[in-house]
């Protein structure tokens, strides 16, 4: 594990629709490279939290319901990534979402601030993960989750061994509001509409690199890290 952890990673952006498994491979290459998941609801909830100048403005426009805009989101994403737990590279959860936040990035990493903190590779490895739409729906409206203890099930791929009651404590499981059809197709359609540009813009500059994530867990695991390794050869 030591020399996994003591390379260079570098930036890894994450891409693919709600219930693609970002969250589950995320936390797996952390493990393993230990390198940070940076979030961009972290970042805001920080500066909100820590009152700073930007946290300030962000909160006064979400408590009017609206979308913190770039210009707000730019130099708090700037900071977090000058920090030193992101030398030897870091994931990016939530970021960017478009075209113009990709532009955005490049342009960063190519920026003298980021001399002496940047991983010896700058530029993002960006892993998409391409999903079946109705394996998507399959995945993300089958789940359950026990609200004593926490487990999630799917019913259709790992259903409990008592329909609808969790196998350690017997609580009847539930769905999450997220997981209805009704809520997932728009979050689908706004994922295709808004992220597609993102993964277009990687595409023409030859960054991006799919991965299929209709295959069991653990090979999807396996592809991404075999990906981190032959950019890092």
């Amino acid at each position: 594990m030591a020399q996994e952890t003591s390379r260079d990673v570098g930036p890894v952006v994450l891409l693919g629709p709600p219930g693609a498994g970002k969250g589950t491979q995320a936390k797996r290459i952390m493990e393993k490279y230990m390198i940070p998941q940076i979030s961009t609801g972290d970042i805001l909830r920080h500066n909100v939290a820590q009152g700073t100048e930007l946290g300030i403005q962000a909160k006064a426009i979400m408590a009017r319901g609206e979308l913190v805009p770039d210009e707000l989101m730019y130099p708090m994403v700037r900071e977090r990534l000058s920090r030193a737990d992101c030398k030897r590279g870091y994931i990016l959860d939530g970021f960017p979402r478009t075209a113009g936040q990709a532009g955005w990035l490049d342009a960063l990493l190519e920026d003298k601030f980021f001399e002496n903190s940047r991983p010896t590779r700058a530029w993002p490895i960006v892993i998409r993960l391409d999903v079946d739409y109705n394996q998507l729906l399959l995945r993300i409206t089958g789940r359950r989750s026990c609200p004593t203890c926490g487990r999630i099930y799917n019913v259709h791929f790992q259903p409990p061994r008592t329909d609808e009651l969790c196998d350690l404590d017997g609580t009847k499981l539930v769905t999450r509001n997220d997981d209805r059809l009704e809520v997932i197709q728009p979050r689908l359609k706004a994922y295709q509409e808004q992220t597609a540009p993102v993964a277009d813009y990687y595409q023409r500059t030859g960054r991006l690199v799919a991965v299929n994530g209709d295959l069991p867990i653990d090979e999807v695991t396996q592809r991404i890290f075999r990906i981190l390794e032959d950019h890092h050869g």
